[in-house]
């Protein structure tokens, strides 16, 4: 699967979204800038059918379907869209999402969740005082759940504080397993994880636009 976004923009000069072009697919992990007001908020909501641009394209397999879009690609802890309340307890937040998923949201499933992202010490605690990497796990798992979905954008995981490879390594371990997984973060974040991404050979680069504008 491959999102295209061309030439995507949303309000009056720039803000809060100026000219971009970006695209994602599946197996790989693509880090895209944008840390300004509302612009990373704007952008990880188009890029996952949340939100239509004003100007630009964007496709899904070469076609123009938002319904299909918004099906296929999960949004993960967008700040004041899918992030769950701050004081909201971890388990609460697991059976939640597990409910959204259609999954079984008995108490030996939310053990079980919580084992498998390693935050069972975390069981009684609220969201916002699980550590960065250990919520982004399990938010970008639970996601990962929901009927269809095969993409996931993760939006401003910086802005938990953190070493920005522990995230990488939650986005690389999405994208192994099929999805196609696009990170929304900072550019200070961005310039540290973007050596650590796989090299792009010259078929991966053929018809794929350019880095997206910041």
């Amino acid at each position: 699967m491959r999102i295209v976004a061309t030439n995507i923009a949303k309000g009056h000069d720039g803000i809060p979204l100026p000219d971009t072009t970006v695209s994602y697919e599946t197996g790989r992990v693509t880090v895209v800038e944008a840390e300004v007001g509302d612009r990373p908020v704007v952008l990880a909501l188009i890029l996952s059918g949340r939100m239509r641009p004003d100007a630009g394209t964007i496709t899904l397999d070469g076609a123009d379907d938002p319904t299909l879009l918004r099906e296929r690609v999960a949004l993960v802890d967008a700040p004041e869209v899918s992030a769950p309340a701050a004081d909201l307890p971890l388990t609460t937040v697991i059976r939640e999402e597990l409910l959204y998923a259609g999954r079984s949201t008995s108490r030996a499933t939310i053990a079980q969740t919580l084992a498998d992202a390693g935050a069972t010490a975390y069981a009684k605690a609220r969201i916002d005082d699980v550590p960065p990497t250990i919520r982004l796990r399990l938010l970008a798992e639970l996601a990962s759940f929901r009927r269809g979905v095969e993409a996931l954008v993760i939006t401003s995981p910086d802005r938990h504080g953190g070493d920005p490879r522990d995230w990488l390594a939650v986005a690389t371990d999405l994208a192994a397993r099929d999805f196609a997984v696009a990170v929304v973060c900072g550019a200070p974040s961005a310039e540290i994880v973007r050596p650590l991404l796989p090299e792009i050979t010259p078929a991966d680069t053929e018809d794929t636009p350019e880095e997206p504008s910041k």
